[in-house]
């Protein structure tokens, strides 16, 4: 306090920090800290501590099986692990003609010569259309109840799923051709009853979306597949490019009945002309103004007009009048919630349409007053609504004999394919406890014959 030097703010500091401490020390806050420490200890000797684990100051490197680390052992060499079929990726199958010589063959055997001497006999035999009727519904049902499935008409023909099939028109052998999602072509000639009457060609890098024999000269097996348009021609042994495009394929019809021109759909949802007399080159790509077409169907009768299918629409277009752009549907064919599988005309009239949505139900319209709907363009007249038992997403056919039924594939319990009339009565089943234990997802029905043949998601036929 004697001390001159402070200024007047220190001797008020100095003041304050003696106050302070006078009282804090009246507080006796040290007793009660003291107090506070002594519980706590108290608290403590209660609890059981864990034990804390050792540090290890230099931790052993975890042991690795040498199998995992690719590691040779010692004196023993490692055995290379086989590669899983279809986990590489497919080997691309070159632009061009390609020869007609099986996957497992380097030159045709005598069964390939058999199979394939088979193809040609029956088109030099029979190389007129049979004809196409429409029996009445009580020998249509008839004709169905005497279908069987055995033993021996079920195959593995492909290797992957089935994506697309086509049945030869011949009335004296059952020859079927089945394509796969990894481009594979199967040939089976149901007839031969041997196990050498199946056959494997790798046309394709891709999946098969689409088959027909060509209507004119069934010794032309076409197949579509994303990539590539081929003709397989029995005649000279060779698969014949007929057009490639960057874009995804995903069906294709003919537009008329000697097969030189066909309509083609991507899978971006343009459309495009083929000619094959011209080299394959697409004459013309239309913008259909659809996010993607799964589909395309010509008119049976009128093959100006093609059905095309996509996410939700399905609309009839006249072939004459596509161009490039902005081009405009004759006819929609509304109601569909989810996207469209097929939709296809019915075979002679072509006055109905079937549509398979993804919406569990099947759609039968009437289109026999199409000139009516061009004049007017009118939605076309949904005649009736059919919720199918658990359906699977695939294909609605046509039978080419009855212009009223259509065969589609079923989830229901035991395994079957239905066959339903254009009023939407269920006609009749196909199945067999026994031998068909799979969805056929994916229908070919012969043009003349009572038969019908299913494939599925294994690369199996089921000949009915």
């Amino acid at each position: 306090d004697g001390d001159s030097d402070l200024s007047a703010y220190e001797r008020k500091r100095l003041k304050n920090i003696t106050e302070n401490a006078k009282f804090f020390a009246a507080l006796k806050l040290h007793e009660v800290s003291e107090r506070l420490n002594q519980l706590t200890a108290k608290r403590q000797s209660h609890v059981t501590k864990r034990a804390k684990p050792k540090k290890v100051e230099a931790e052993a490197a975890r042991r690795r099986s040498m199998r995992l680390l690719r590691v040779e052992p010692q004196d023993i060499p490692l055995l290379e692990t086989p590669a899983r079929p279809g986990a590489e990726e497919n080997p691309q199958v070159p632009a061009g003609p390609l020869p007609m010589v099986p996957e497992d063959e380097a030159e045709n055997s005598k069964w390939t010569e058999a199979l394939l001497g088979t193809w040609m006999k029956i088109n030099e035999l029979e190389a007129d259309d049979a004809e196409r009727g429409t029996p009445d519904i009580k020998r249509y049902r008839e004709s169905l109840s005497s279908m069987v499935l055995s033993e021996e008409n079920i195959r593995k023909v492909v290797k992957g799923r089935v994506c697309s099939m086509a049945i030869h028109p011949s009335q004296s052998t059952i020859l079927v051709a089945a394509g796969d999602k990894w481009g594979h072509v199967g040939l089976w000639n149901v007839s031969c009853r041997s196990e050498e009457g199946a056959h494997i060609f790798i046309p394709h890098s891709f999946h098969v979306n689409c088959m027909h024999f060509s209507p004119c000269n069934p010794a032309h097996l076409l197949s579509l597949s994303n990539d590539t348009l081929r003709c397989a021609d029995v005649t000279r042994a060779v698969f014949d490019e007929i057009c490639r495009s960057e874009e995804d394929f995903s069906c294709f019809d003919f537009l008329e009945q000697s097969a030189s021109t066909a309509i083609v759909s991507h899978w971006a949802g343009a459309v495009a002309l083929v000619d094959r007399r011209t080299g394959g080159t697409p004459e013309l790509s239309a913008d259909i103004g659809f996010r993607r077409t799964r589909t395309v169907h010509v008119h049976p009768m009128n093959k100006q007009y093609f059905l095309a299918a996509g996410s939700v629409d399905v609309c009839v277009f006249d072939v004459r009048y596509l161009k490039a752009k902005m081009n405009k549907p004759l006819s929609s064919l509304t109601g569909h919630t989810k996207s469209v599988a097929s939709a296809y005309f019915s075979p002679v009239t072509g006055s109905r349409v079937v549509t398979v949505c993804a919406d569990d139900k099947l759609r039968i319209f009437n289109s026999k007053n199409i000139q009516v709907l061009l004049i007017f363009k009118k939605q076309a007249n949904k005649i009736k609504t059919h919720k199918n038992s658990q359906p699977k997403p695939g294909w609605a056919v046509w039978d080419p004999k009855q212009e009223h039924c259509f065969l589609v594939g079923s989830m229901a319990q035991p395994r079957q394919i239905q066959v339903f009339q254009d009023s939407g009565d269920l006609l009749h089943s196909l199945c067999n406890t026994d031998c068909l234990g799979s969805v056929c997802s994916i229908i070919v029905v012969h043009p003349s014959q009572s038969i019908v043949v299913g494939g599925n998601s294994s690369g199996r036929l089921h000949v009915f």
